[in-house]
C-alpha cells in the first residue's frame, strides 16, 4: 500500500520507528502490549503505519513460533484489537539494534535488554517508567506531526524521556511492573490488560500529538 503524499505518510516510507515490546514468554504481555499499541495507532493515526510507527514485541524467553495465550486473545477482543497472524519470538540482537524504543513488562526485562548491548540504555524503559516520564514532558516541546512528522516527534520524545530519567523516579519498585498473567485466570488477564492499555494511552498520545477519540 503506498503511504499518501503527507508529512506523516512521507515518514512511513523514509525512516520508521520501530517500537519493541519485551516481556519474558512472548505470548501474554507482550503480545497484548503489542496489539494494543497498534490498535491505539490505528485509533488516532487512521492507519498504524501512516505515522511510520512500526510496532514488534519479543521475549527473553520466547516461544518462537507460538501462538499468543488465549486468554491474551480475548483480553485483545475485548478492546477491539486485533489478534490475528500472531507468533511468539524470542529476543534476539538484531531486534533490539533495529529498534528505536524498548518497552518492557519489568526492571528485570529492561536490565535484560540492557545488558545485551547496542547502546540500548538511552532507549529502554519499563512501560510503566516509560508512561511516568512522558506525563512530565510538554508536549508544546516536541516537534509536530503535522510538520515535521510522527518519526521525528517520536525520536524526540524518547530523548526527553531518557533526560528526566535520573530526575523523576518510580514512588515504588513495584510502580514500573507489569506483573506476568501466564497461568492465571481470565479476570486476572483482565485486569493486566487494563493495567497495559492505562499505561499505553499517554505514550500514543504523546507519540502522535493526538487524543483516543472520545
Amino acid at each position: 500500500m503506498t503511504a499518501p503524499e503527507t508529512g506523516r505518510g512521507i515518514a512511513a516510507v523514509r525512516d520508521p520507528f520501530r517500537i519493541l515490546h519485551v516481556s519474558t514468554g512472548n505470548v501474554c504481555r507482550s503480545p497484548i502490549t503489542e496489539r494494543l499499541t497498534r490498535h491505539a495507532l490505528a485509533d488516532r493515526l487512521g492507519d498504524p503505519f501512516t505515522g511510520g510507527l512500526i510496532v514488534e514485541s519479543a521475549g527473553t524467553w520466547g516461544h518462537e513460533g507460538a501462538p499468543m495465550e488465549t486468554n491474551a486473545e480475548t483480553v485483545l477482543a475485548d478492546f477491539g484489537a486485533d489478534a490475528s497472524g500472531f507468533m511468539g519470538r524470542e529476543l534476539l540482537d538484531d531486534h533490539v539494534i533495529r529498534a528505536d524504543l524498548v518497552l518492557t513488562a519489568t526492571r528485570d526485562h529492561r536490565a535484560q535488554v540492557i545488558s545485551m548491548g547496542h547502546s540500548a540504555g538511552l532507549r529502554t524503559f519499563t512501560l510503566k517508567e516509560f508512561t511516568r516520564l512522558v506525563r512530565a514532558i510538554d508536549p508544546a516541546t516536541l516537534p509536530d506531526p503535522d510538520g515535521e512528522g510522527v518519526v521525528e516527534r517520536a525520536r524526540a520524545l524518547v530523548r526527553a524521556a531518557a533526560a528526566l530519567r535520573g530526575w523523576l523516579l518510580a514512588p515504588s519498585v513495584e510502580a514500573d511492573e507489569v506483573y506476568d498473567p501466564y497461568g492465571a485466570p481470565l479476570p486476572f488477564f483482565r485486569s493486566v490488560g487494563d493495567e497495559i492499555n492505562e499505561a499505553l494511552d499517554p505514550v500514543v498520545t504523546a507519540l502522535t500529538g493526538v487524543r483516543a477519540k472520545a
